[in-house]
């Protein structure tokens, strides 16, 4: 096999590894870009839920030592979207907690999913 091809191939499987199904169990995942920026930093956040007619929304927050910023967007139950995008402009450099948490009719969680990001510091920025 040559080099390209198996470049190719390696591209292919990190490619489908990285639209896995939602788990056994799991209601909600979430998969952030990217996972290292400089800042000041555009993320965007996909959360994929599994379908449910008990699905009421669906809360984003980003968090860091020195900032917050959150989103909530209203779900329809088991007719809504599978995938919902998040964007969140011009962050600042920090260590960041990106949760994802699924709301039922009553209003408590029904799944929380989280990863962790960083943003640093341009060279522009230190003085």
């Amino acid at each position: 096999m040559t080099a390209a091809k198996a470049g190719a191939a390696l591209f292919g499987m990190l490619l489908l590894a990285g639209t896995a199904p939602i788990g056994a169990g799991e209601r909600i995942t979430l998969k952030v870009s990217p996972a290292v920026a400089f800042a000041p930093a555009n993320l965007v956040v996909r959360a994929t839920i599994l379908a449910d007619r008990d699905n009421r929304a669906v809360q984003v927050v980003a968090e860091s030592a020195d900032f917050y910023r959150s989103s909530e967007v209203q779900l329809e139950g088991d007719q809504a979207a599978r995938t919902n995008t998040f964007e969140f402009r011009s962050l600042p450099p920090g260590a960041y907690q990106v949760t994802a948490t699924l709301l039922g009719a009553d209003g408590r969680s029904r799944g929380f999913s989280r990863q962790q990001i960083n943003v640093i510091a341009s060279g522009a920025d230190s003085r």
